[in-house]
């Protein structure tokens, strides 16, 4: 673990390495902070390249995660060919199943953020359920064995992220890697939150949908941050306090809850930056550089949201895309594929943004968005 960061004066402009599934959003985040991101992900995309100090492109499949000796290979590569030696590592989605190789990469690298051993916790279902039910916090009933009536029950895959993993639970089967969860009702809220290890202080409330795809009826769909204080319940976050204090976990997180009018369930905790930051990171501090600060044991104080609210939705392909056009992206679209890649269906196409006066405007504004890119780049269409 990074048991220091570079000074203010040296932090203008100094290295840090990046690698997740996408990296686009936390390499944004690191130029925010003032920070050169040397970014190692799946995608490619060209936003992504241009936002990079340096960048290696690794194999692996999106909601499910990168190839382990792929990522540190390409690591070393960016650490060796830059000017300046990186001063650590920020991880985002893609690694919660592998806690070796987080591991591997710290003892590397040095991270920052949440250690091998806190998501190795965090991500094993019976020892999360275990630790809730100690800690006295709502969690959905588990299972480790398939059940004879799958009513009511969700297959979900150990360290998946995205939504694209879950699945209705099938008789008498359950796959290599899954566990049973009981579904239970509720709005799907995540707060976002900086830890450092003893504590934690609340950065925001999303609301958040699914956006249902072949397969994939709770595929993660996109977030909004309502404009102005946004009210968290204060039993949610005493209860994030104490998942950090067992769990000493550190850096900028993120816990999914569903909530109902009379109760609320955690569901999980994302032991990393996750896919909000976008929509997040408009605050007077950087929250890259909270999240460096916060690892390091400094949580700084509370800063206030801004009064627009603002969100993100993923567009995804509804069929195989062969080749994507030349395309002039509009300035509200993230994450852009390079022309002429090759896009599955069921894959992200990119991210599109919106900012507007409450959730409502920017809801129907990221709609219109996605649909009008689904549009413009699905023009000719390949059979899945």
């Amino acid at each position: 673990m990074l048991t220091s960061l570079p000074s203010r004066s040296q932090g203008e402009g100094a290295c840090v390495l990046i690698a997740a599934q996408s990296g686009r959003g936390l390499a944004a985040a690191a130029r925010r902070a003032g920070y050169r991101p040397l970014v190692v992900d799946l995608f490619g995309d060209s936003d992504t390249r241009t936002l990079a100090a340096g960048y290696r492109q690794v194999r692996g499949r999106f909601g499910v995660g990168v190839a382990g000796a792929a990522v540190l290979d390409a690591l070393e590569e960016l650490a060796l060919a830059s000017a300046d030696s990186p001063f650590g590592v920020v991880l985002g989605s893609g690694f919660e199943a592998s806690p070796a190789l987080i591991q591997a990469i710290d003892e590397r690298f040095g991270l920052i953020g949440a250690s091998a051993q806190t998501v190795a916790q965090l991500k094993n279902p019976a020892g999360f359920a275990r630790m809730l039910a100690e800690l006295g916090i709502g969690h959905p009933q588990i299972r480790l064995e398939p059940v004879a009536s799958s009513v009511g029950w969700l297959s979900k895959r150990r360290g998946g992220s995205g939504g694209g993993h879950i699945r209705k639970a099938r008789v008498n089967r359950l796959a290599p890697g899954n566990y049973l969860q009981r579904a239970v009702e509720g709005e799907p809220v995540s707060i976002a939150f900086l830890a450092d290890g003893r504590q934690a202080r609340t950065v925001a409330l999303t609301r958040q949908w699914p956006s249902p795809g072949r397969g994939a009826g709770w595929r993660y769909g996109g977030a909004i941050e309502p404009g102005g204080p946004a009210a968290v319940d204060r039993e949610i976050e005493v209860a994030i306090g104490r998942i950090v204090a067992a769990t000493g976990l550190r850096g900028l997180a993120s816990a999914d809850l569903l909530v109902a009018p009379d109760r609320w369930w955690l569901l999980e905790i994302n032991p990393r930056p996750g896919a909000t930051l976008d929509c997040l990171d408009r605050r007077p501090t950087p929250l890259f550089e909270r999240h460096c600060r916060a690892s390091m044991g400094e949580l700084g104080e509370a800063e206030a949201p801004p009064e627009e609210a603002a969100g993100t939705m993923i567009v995804y392909a509804d069929s195989t895309i062969a080749e994507v056009p030349d395309v002039a992206w509009p300035a509200f679209v993230m994450d852009r594929p390079e022309r002429g890649s090759a896009i599955r269906a069921g894959a992200p196409i990119c991210t599109v943004a919106a900012t507007g006066l409450d959730i409502a405007t920017v809801r129907n504004l990221l709609d219109a968005r996605a649909s009008e890119i689904a549009r413009l780049v699905q023009q000719e269409r390949v059979p899945a």
